[in-house]
């Protein structure tokens, strides 16, 4: 059979899967993700070829994994309907200043102590493990554009992801620096400082307010009958994602960081205009096959072996990750703040952990070399999987709980129910 004719019909079964399966899978404790991986699974491991291991191709892995994060992030921006602010958005500041690093500290720990990585190898399954994923959170966070579909858990979720993606990368750069220099201190600690922390976090933070705020007012502000915003084409949201990244990186910025920014900036120039709407279905449209297509390869390689090298060890560090580390640290950090228990529980339990991760891992063996390779990739895929079920099973009821109980309060948000 002609292998072209065979990637056409395989595309547009994928295509329409993308489209219709959230929908078939909305109200059961089954999520598109779960869907995705069993496929790639049963059609890499039955098939007589390669499997898409990431050790084999840690280009092609890095390069994909990072363009389906950026979209996610320009996505994430767009729909946030609350303004920034320090107070309203509070409990992602406490998450980010607290729980990240707390997150990435305790996962380091464990990695040492249980698996015996050595200091580079277990700051880096750190610094990979620690950030909410913006690509698979998509079940727990904020809806559309000024749907109001809004409530705080949410939008904390939804926030904490859009920027903890570029607040990792400094702990990865650490990670990376390790291995390249033996001694634990001495004058790359302070290029670290100066550059990894001080200016790409600046450098990512004002190069997307800027160009978020400039496109912005070229699309809703220009005084002319021209305005772009009456082009009403979706695709424009992959410029701003390119263009922010791009020239972000350009500067040695951290792009993710930039992406994000630029999206809520953009969307502040103009918060109620409907071609909000347009551009983050694009977005999220986009994200949905780049995820899928992602999914069903990591399916193949947990067929081809990916987890082969795990222990018993390994087996239980990816659940304290899961089940101590992230929720012992999120509660820590939102410990007094506004918020009812179950809504802060829920918070601390949903860091959910996908893509993002592998994106930080791929970047960090392809910037130094790791004799635990391997061990961090069988732990961490182990990790995604674990989140990506116990997630996937649980995020529905638990949501529709929380969403029965402001119900009965009368606080529910708007578009649900």
């Amino acid at each position: 059979m002609d292998p072209y004719i065979t990637l056409l019909a395989g595309t547009g079964a994928l295509i329409l899967l993308v489209a219709w399966l959230p929908m078939a899978l909305k109200e059961l404790p089954l999520s598109l993700p779960m869907f995705c991986v069993a496929f790639g699974f049963a059609a890499f491991g039955l098939s007589a070829g390669d499997t898409p291991h990431p050790l084999l191709y840690p280009e092609v892995t890095e390069r994909l994994t990072e363009l389906v994060v950026i979209v996610a992030l320009t996505g994430a921006g767009l729909k946030l309907d609350r303004p920034f602010g320090w107070r309203s958005w509070s409990l992602t500041w406490r998450l980010l200043g607290l729980a990240m690093p707390l997150s990435i500290l305790g996962i380091a720990l464990l990695g040492h102590w249980l698996l015996g990585l050595g200091a580079a190898a277990a700051v880096l399954l750190g610094a990979a493990l620690a950030p909410t994923d913006p690509v698979l959170a998509a079940d727990v966070q904020v809806g559309p554009p000024q749907s109001g579909e809004e409530d705080e858990v949410r939008f904390t979720l939804t926030a904490e992801a859009g920027l903890n993606d570029g607040l990792a990368f400094p702990f990865v750069n650490l990670a990376v620096a390790l291995a390249l220099n033996d001694a634990l201190a001495g004058d790359w600690v302070w290029e670290w400082v100066a550059i990894d922390v001080a200016w790409k976090l600046s450098a990512g933070i004002g190069a997307g307010l800027t160009i978020g705020a400039a496109l912005g007012w070229l699309s809703f502000r220009v005084p002319n009958r021209a305005r772009l915003s009456r082009t009403g084409d979706g695709f424009v949201a992959l410029g701003v994602t390119f263009l922010t990244y791009g020239v972000t990186e350009m500067i040695h910025g951290y792009g993710f960081l930039a992406v994000f920014v630029a999206a809520v900036a953009m969307r502040a120039a103009e918060r109620q205009h409907r071609y909000h709407d347009r551009l983050h279905d694009f977005a999220e449209q986009t994200e949905r096959l780049l995820m899928m297509v992602i999914l069903v390869l990591f399916g193949g390689a947990l067929a081809g072996g990916l987890l082969a090298p795990l222990d018993w060890w390994g087996v239980a560090a990816a659940l304290l990750f899961l089940f101590l580390v992230r929720p012992a640290a999120g509660l820590l950090s939102l410990l007094g703040a506004p918020a009812p228990l179950p809504e802060r529980a829920a918070v601390a339990f949903f860091g959910i952990r996908g893509l993002g991760c592998f994106y930080y891992l791929a970047y960090g063996l392809n910037e130094a070399p790791f004799r635990e390779a391997e061990q961090l990739w069988a732990v961490l895929g182990l990790t995604v999987l674990i989140s990506i079920i116990l997630h996937g099973v649980t995020v529905t009821p638990a949501m529709r709980m929380l969403d029965d109980k402001r119900r009965v309060q009368g606080v529910l948000p708007l578009g649900r129910g």
